[in-house]
């Protein structure tokens, strides 16, 4: 039998961007932050960073929910700096990361920004729509005017006599039989 072997990036549904990042340690070395490189996975509401593409446990997870991205070319002094993003976690964090080249930073960028406004977009019409009244079809005013709309539809229709058997589809071959 061959051995199944689980999938690097579990349970982190629809995955809308994925790739590898440099990600800038939060403890400081002597020769200051060191930037490690890892295998980031963003989906509809959280990012993901693992060790390589083949790891099976996230180094790290958070919720972008309440975050906010943008270009950050003051991490870097060398060549990489306009490779370089950060995600703002209000009360957390903040992530930083260097991207393998400009288009690529600004594409996470653009990708999460989207999610952003995607998330605050999907939750404010679906708040008002709680609030709405619940739909109602037994209310008694409704169903005498729909009672007597039907009657004024069905006086100006002519009245159709149909035969009992017209009701029944004609299959190709076969004549329906007449009394």
């Amino acid at each position: 039998l061959e051995e199944i072997t689980p999938k690097p990036v579990q349970d982190t549904g629809n995955i809308l961007k994925q790739g590898y990042l440099e990600k800038r340690s939060r403890e400081h070395s002597f020769f200051g932050s060191e930037w490690q490189k890892r295998w980031c996975v963003l989906n509809r509401r959280t990012f993901y960073y693992y060790a390589n593409e083949k790891s099976k446990q996230p180094k790290g997870t958070f919720s972008i929910e309440h975050c906010s991205a943008r270009l950050a070319f003051h991490l870097r002094k060398d060549s990489r700096k306009r490779c370089c993003f950060e995600l703002i976690c209000p009360g957390k964090r903040t992530y930083e990361f260097t991207a393998p080249s400009p288009a690529e930073a600004e594409d996470w960028v653009d990708q999460i920004q989207f999610l952003l406004k995607d998330l605050s977009s999907l939750t404010i019409p679906y708040d008002e729509e709680d609030e709405e009244e619940p739909y109602n079809d037994v209310d008694s005013s409704d169903s005498a005017n729909t009672a007597s709309h039907n009657a004024t539809l069905n006086q100006d229709e002519p009245n159709i006599e149909m035969e009992e058997d017209d009701i029944y589809e004609v299959l190709p071959g076969k004549q329906p039989n007449k009394q």
